[in-house]
């Protein structure tokens, strides 16, 4: 917000009551006194306005935003409990949530992913699917004694297959 200066007659120099009509009236308040904002404002105008623009900008992307938040939260509402960790439920809504993120820091130029936007895709996580894991098991390595009963029984098994193949073709040959 631009503080209003007073001047020593306790009127607002032209140039500031103009940029505040421009801005409109509830920016400008006549209780700050600044005379040092006058000579800013006298001499670089333009930075003033940017940085006006900028911070309406960033509140009109916020403002977007949380209703892209607003849309989530009532998509999710009709998602029961027992489906929050499945992927064919939840698709549809996650997915709005982050198209609608996207479409508003395009309209407003933002680069994607940024601050905000990480922010309420990581609220999504800690509000709805904080309590869900991969639903396959883990597998880890079995213990080194029953790791080695099954490398080395194969290994000990196979001579004696091919001690037993050698003796069964010799016995159909005696035969024939």
């Amino acid at each position: 917000m631009a503080p209003r200066a007073h001047m020593s007659s306790g009127r607002l120099s032209r140039g500031l009551l103009l940029l505040c009509v421009l801005l409109g009236t509830g920016l400008c308040h006549t209780d700050a006194v600044n005379v040092s904002f006058i000579q800013d404002t006298v001499t670089s105008p333009p930075t003033a306005m940017s940085n006006w623009a900028d911070q309406s900008m960033e509140r009109n992307y916020a403002d977007m935003t949380e209703e892209c938040w607003k849309y989530f939260v009532s998509l999710m509402g009709n998602v029961m409990t027992s489906e929050l960790c499945e992927w064919k439920v939840i698709s549809r809504p996650y997915s709005a949530l982050q198209r609608c993120l996207e479409d508003c820091a395009e309209s407003f130029n933002y680069s994607y992913p940024n601050a905000l936007a990480e922010q309420y895709i990581f609220q999504s996580h800690h509000r709805y699917f904080h309590n869900c894991t991969l639903e396959q098991p883990v597998y880890f390595d079995p213990p080194e004694d029953v790791l080695l009963a099954m490398i080395i029984a194969p290994i000990c098994l196979i001579p004696f297959l091919v001690t037993l193949v050698i003796w069964r073709s010799k016995d159909g040959k005696a035969q024939a």
